[in-house]
């Protein structure tokens, strides 16, 4: 799973296997590492919620997603799912999760062996 946080916002991209980790046991963590053993761990989780929400704390970073987004999210066609949460004093928090694809030129140090098939390499 990839993280990307800039400003206001955080994206999870998903491998193939990491999908069907979130669908059949309901959460996919990962985690990085840093000095002196200390880690920081994201994740996904399908949980009771109405929307997706995000939180961030010493366990680190976790969104839950709605089980009907998700369901959703698991067609094919399906790409995304995105949201934005309040952050109190007029900010707001955007969510974007979203199928990892295989990039349509190699780059060094990548592995995407089980990134989701790239449609634009079709029209090559």
């Amino acid at each position: 799973m990839k993280l990307r946080i800039r400003g206001d916002s955080v994206r999870l991209r998903l491998s193939q296997s990491e999908t069907v980790e979130l669908a059949e046991a309901g959460a996919v963590t990962d985690s990085v590492g840093f000095s002196a053993g200390d880690r920081l761990e994201y994740g996904l989780e399908i949980g009771d919620v109405s929307a997706p929400v995000a939180s961030f704390d010493r366990a680190g970073i976790r969104v839950k997603l709605p089980v009907d987004a998700v369901r959703k999210w698991l067609e094919p066609q399906e790409v995304t799912i995105s949201a934005e949460q309040a952050l109190g004093a007029g900010g707001v928090l955007s969510i974007l999760i979203e199928k990892d694809f295989a990039c349509l030129a190699p780059r060094e140090g990548e592995e995407d062996s089980d990134a989701f098939p790239n449609p634009q390499a079709a029209h090559d």
